[in-house]
C-alpha cells in the first residue's frame, strides 16, 4: 500500500495504452487495478470513484429480496388478521426501499469526518428514541413487543437505528481512547456502561435479538481497535453468562430453546416450535431446485412471519437449496467487501472510517448468520430479518444507509488512491 501511494505522487505519464508508469520507470500501475479507475478525467471519470461490484451485489438483493417479500405476503389478503390487499405488503416495501435510498444517497453525501463528529450526538439521539418508544400513547405494540414508532408511510422501530448510532459510536469511541484500550476501567468500563444502559432499554420492550447484535457490533469494533485479547475473551464468557441468565429468567425464552432441541415433538410441533418445524418443512420441499416461484404451501397459512424472518424458508421451497447457497454466497461477498475497505481505510491511516466499515460488515454478517441459523434450525427462534430482503420499513432505512456510508468510506479511499482528499 505504501509502494502504491508512494507511486502515485510521484510526477507521471501514460503510455500509449493507457498505463500509468511512475517517474524515473519505478514501477507500472495498471489503471484498472485501482478498482476499475478510468481516466482521471473524462465522462467516466466519475464512475472509478464507486465500487459497481458492491452495488451491483446490494441491488441484487434487494430486488430478489422485493419479488420474495411479493411472492411470500401475496396470501395474506386471506388472513382475518391483517385483512388487506394482495399488494399490501409489496408497496410497503417499496415505499421503504424508496426512503431507505434516499436516506443513503445522504448519509453517503457526508464526508466521514462529519460522521465521526456527529457520532456522540446521533448515539444519544437515538437513545432518545428508545426511551420514547416506550411511553404509553406513543410507541405502538404488536404481539407483545411495544417497538416501533408510527409515523404515517413508516412504522419506525429505533432498535434498528441503534445499530448505526452503535457503529458510529464504538468507532468514534475506540479511536479517541486507542492509547487506554488495554485497560479495563479505561478502555471497556465506559463503553460496557453505555452498552447496559441500551440493553435495560431494548429488554423493556422486549428486542433480545437486536441487543446480541448491537452487543456484537460493539465487542467486534472494540476487538478490531486493539483491545487487549485476554480481557476480551474475559468480557465474552461475561457476556454469554448475562445473556444465559436472561434466556433463563424467562419462561417463555426457555421454552423456545427447548423446543429448538427438539422441535418435532407433539408438544413442540403445534407450540413453541410451530414456526421452526414449518420452516423446516419448507426447506424439504424446496429440495434442490424448489417448487417453482409463488408455488409455495408454507406461506399459506401455515409459516407465520414468513414474508419477515423466515423469508429464506419461502426462498427454499420455492425456488430451491441452488437460491439459499446463492444468497449466502452474495451475503458472503457483501461481508468480505465491507472488511476489505475498512483495512484499505485504516492501511491509509483513517482508523475511525476503517472501524465503520468494519462494523458494519460485523453487523450485516452476524444478522445474516443469525437469521439463516434460526430458519434452518441452528438457532433457537429470535425475530431478526434477513437484511435487504425481509419485508421490514426500519429494518431496510438502517441497513441500507449504512451501505450508503460504507460506500462513502470506499469513495473516500479511492479518491486518496489517486491523490486527492477525502
Amino acid at each position: 500500500m505504501k509502494a502504491l501511494l508512494d507511486g502515485l505522487q510521484r510526477p507521471s505519464r501514460r503510455d500509449e495504452g493507457g498505463t500509468l508508469r511512475t517517474a524515473g520507470g519505478a514501477g507500472v500501475l495498471s489503471l484498472a487495478g485501482l478498482g476499475n479507475a478510468g481516466p482521471l478525467q473524462g465522462p467516466r471519470s466519475q464512475l472509478a470513484h464507486y465500487d459497481g461490484a458492491l452495488v451491483g451485489v446490494v441491488l441484487a438483493l434487494v430486488v430478489f429480496g422485493t419479488v420474495m417479500v411479493y411472492s411470500a405476503s401475496v396470501s395474506l389478503s386471506d388472513s382475518p388478521r391483517y385483512n388487506v390487499t394482495p399488494t399490501y405488503f409489496l408497496l410497503r416495501h417499496v415505499v421503504a426501499l424508496s426512503i431507505a435510498f434516499c436516506a443513503a444517497a445522504a448519509a453517503f453525501s457526508i464526508p466521514l469526518s462529519v460522521w465521526q463528529k456527529l457520532a456522540p450526538l446521533a448515539f444519544v439521539a437515538v437513545l432518545l428514541l428508545l426511551v420514547v418508544v416506550l411511553m404509553p400513547g406513543v410507541g405502538k405494540g404488536a404481539l407483545g413487543a411495544r417497538r416501533w414508532i408510527p409515523l404515517g408511510l413508516l412504522n419506525l422501530q429505533p432498535s434498528e437505528l441503534m445499530k448505526i448510532a452503535c457503529v458510529l459510536y464504538a468507532a468514534n469511541f475506540t479511536v479517541r481512547r486507542q492509547d487506554t484500550m488495554h485497560e479495563f476501567r479505561k478502555g471497556f468500563l465506559p463503553m460496557a456502561a453505555v452498552m447496559a444502559l441500551v440493553g435495560v432499554l431494548l429488554l423493556l420492550q422486549p428486542d433480545l435479538g437486536a441487543f446480541g447484535v448491537i452487543v456484537a457490533i460493539s465487542m467486534g469494533i472494540l476487538f478490531l481497535g486493539g483491545v487487549n485479547v485476554r480481557l476480551f475473551a474475559a468480557i465474552t464468557v461475561a457476556l454469554g453468562a448475562a445473556f444465559a441468565l436472561v434466556i433463563w429468567a424467562s419462561p417463555w425464552r426457555r421454552e423456545r430453546i427447548f423446543a429448538y432441541l427438539d422441535p418435532w415433538s407433539a408438544e413442540n410441533a403445534l407450540g413453541k416450535g410451530y414456526q421452526l418445524s414449518h420452516s423446516l418443512i419448507a426447506f424439504g420441499r424446496g429440495e434442490w431446485f424448489g417448487v417453482g416461484l409463488g408455488a409455495s404451501v408454507e406461506k399459506l397459512h401455515y409459516l407465520p412471519e414468513a414474508h419477515t424472518d423466515f423469508i429464506l424458508a419461502v426462498i427454499g421451497e420455492e425456488l430451491g437449496l441452488i437460491a439459499v447457497l446463492a444468497v449466502i454466497v452474495a451475503f458472503y461477498w457483501l461481508v468480505k467487501r465491507a472488511f476489505e475497505i475498512g483495512r484499505q481505510a485504516i492501511a491509509l491511516e483513517r482508523s475511525f472510517a476503517g472501524l465503520v466499515a468494519q462494523g458494519i460488515g460485523l453487523w450485516l454478517g452476524v444478522q445474516t448468520f443469525i437469521n439463516i441459523g434460526v430458519a434452518t434450525g441452528l438457532l433457537p427462534t429470535k425475530g431478526l430479518t434477513l437484511p435487504l430482503m425481509s419485508y421490514g420499513g426500519s429494518a431496510l432505512l438502517s441497513t441500507i444507509t449504512a451501505l450508503g456510508i460504507l460506500l462513502r468510506v470506499d469513495y473516500e479511499n479511492r479518491k486518496l488512491m489517486r491523490g486527492g482528499r477525502a
